[in-house]
C-alpha cells in the first residue's frame, strides 16, 4: 500500500499564477499561529520536456518570487522550477498577519517539507537543487542541516550569514535583542532604510523589473524584535557549523557600499549585506563550498544588469557541470 503523505497527488489544486502561464501556484495550508490562519504558496513552472530534475527556490526578506529570468535559466537546463513564497510573504500574506514575521526560523521548515514532498513524491523528481537568496540563504542551509534531504546541490545568492554593522552591534546588541525579542516579540526595532535598493530594481524608478510594491515595499517592512532574535539565533547556529550535505555555490557581488543618497555605486554593488561577511562564514555551510564573486552585481544577483546576471548564470552552469550534474 502506498504511504499517505498527506498531499493531493492530483493537479487540480494548482491555479494559474499571477505571473501568467506557464506559471502555476498552489496554496499549502499550515498550522495556525497566534495570528490565525497560516499558508505558504508554491509556484511552479515545468520544463519543456519530462524530467526528474527540479529546483526549489527560497526568496529573501521583504521579497517574493517574481525573478522569472532565474526560472528561464533552470528550465533551459532541463529542470522543472519551483519557488516557495514562505508564510506571511508575497502571495502568502493574509490581511490578519504581520508581514514577514516569525519568532523561530525553524517554523519555515514546515512549508519547505511540504513543498519538497510535492516536488519529490507527487511530481517524481529525484535530483533536486535548492536555490536561495538573502534571508532564504540562511533558512535553506539550516533546513538542509536539520533534514539531511539528499539534495543534489545548493546555490546561494547573497546569503545572509551575519548581521552587518560594528562588533558591538553583533555582540552586546545581539544579547539585548535576544532578551527583548523573547519578552516583546512584536516590538519594532528602529532603523533607517533609504529605499535605494528597491528603487534600483523597480522599473518605475531606476530599475528594469516590475514587482508588487505592496509585497516588496520601497522602504522594506518593519523589523521586529522577535524576528531579529530568530535571525541572530540562526546566525549563531550556522557560525557553529552546519552540513548541507551537498555541493554548495555561494555567489556575492564584487563589493558592498552603503550610500545614503543615490549615486552610481548603487547599481553595481550589494548595498544590503556585507559581502566579506558572507565569504567569511561560507565555509561553515558544509564540506564542499565554491565561492564566486560577481563584479557589478546587485544584492539579488539575478536582478543585476543583463551582462552581470549572464556572468552569474555562466558561473552556475560551470559549477553544475563540474559538481552536480552527472
Amino acid at each position: 500500500m502506498a504511504e499517505d503523505t498527506g498531499i493531493d497527488h492530483g493537479k487540480h489544486n494548482r491555479e494559474s499564477d499571477l505571473l501568467g502561464e506557464p506559471y502555476f501556484a498552489e496554496t499549502i495550508e499550515l498550522p495556525d499561529d497566534d495570528e490565525g490562519v497560516v499558508v505558504a504558496t508554491l509556484v511552479s513552472r515545468s520544463a519543456n520536456q519530462p524530467t526528474t530534475r527540479a529546483v526549489l527556490h527560497l526568496h529573501g526578506y521583504a521579497d517574493y518570487f517574481f525573478q522569472t529570468m532565474a526560472a528561464d535559466f533552470w528550465v533551459s537546463r532541463g529542470y522543472d522550477f519551483y519557488a516557495l513564497d514562505l508564510r506571511k510573504y508575497g502571495r502568502s500574506i493574509r490581511p490578519h498577519q504581520t508581514p514577514n514575521f516569525v519568532t523561530d526560523l525553524r517554523l519555515y521548515f514546515e512549508e519547505i517539507d511540504q513543498a519538497m514532498l510535492r516536488v519529490r513524491e507527487r511530481d517524481g523528481h529525484d535530483h533536486v537543487v535548492m536555490t536561495a537568496h538573502s534571508t532564504g540563504g540562511l533558512i535553506a542551509p539550516l533546513w538542509a542541516d536539520d533534514r539531511a534531504p539528499g539534495l543534489a546541490g545548493m546555490v546561494l545568492n547573497s546569503p545572509w550569514l551575519d548581521l552587518p554593522g560594528n562588533f558591538l552591534l553583533r555582540t552586546a546588541g545581539t544579547r539585548a535583542i535576544d532578551q527583548v525579542g523573547a519578552r516583546r516579540p512584536y516590538l519594532t526595532i528602529p532603523r533607517n532604510v533609504s529605499g535605494l535598493y528597491a528603487q534600483s530594481l523597480h522599473r518605475d524608478h531606476s530599475g528594469e523589473w516590475d514587482f508588487n510594491l505592496e509585497w516588496k515595499p520601497l522602504e522594506s517592512w518593519p523589523v521586529y524584535a522577535g524576528w531579529l532574535r530568530a535571525v541572530r539565533r540562526g546566525h549563531a547556529k550556522l557560525h557553529r557549523g552546519v552540513n548541507v550535505g551537498a555541493p554548495i555555490l555561494v555567489m556575492t557581488s564584487g563589493g558592498s557600499v552603503y550610500p545614503r543618497a543615490w549615486d552610481d555605486s548603487v547599481t553595481g554593488h550589494d548595498i544590503v549585506l556585507d559581502v566579506e561577511q558572507i565569504r567569511k562564514w561560507a565555509h561553515r555551510l558544509g564540506d564542499h563550498v565554491t565561492l564566486a564573486r560577481i563584479p557589478g552585481a546587485l544584492h539579488d544577483i539575478t536582478l543585476s544588469a543583463e551582462p552581470v546576471r549572464a556572468l552569474a548564470f555562466a558561473e552556475i552552469s560551470r559549477w553544475l557541470a563540474a559538481y552536480v550534474e552527472p
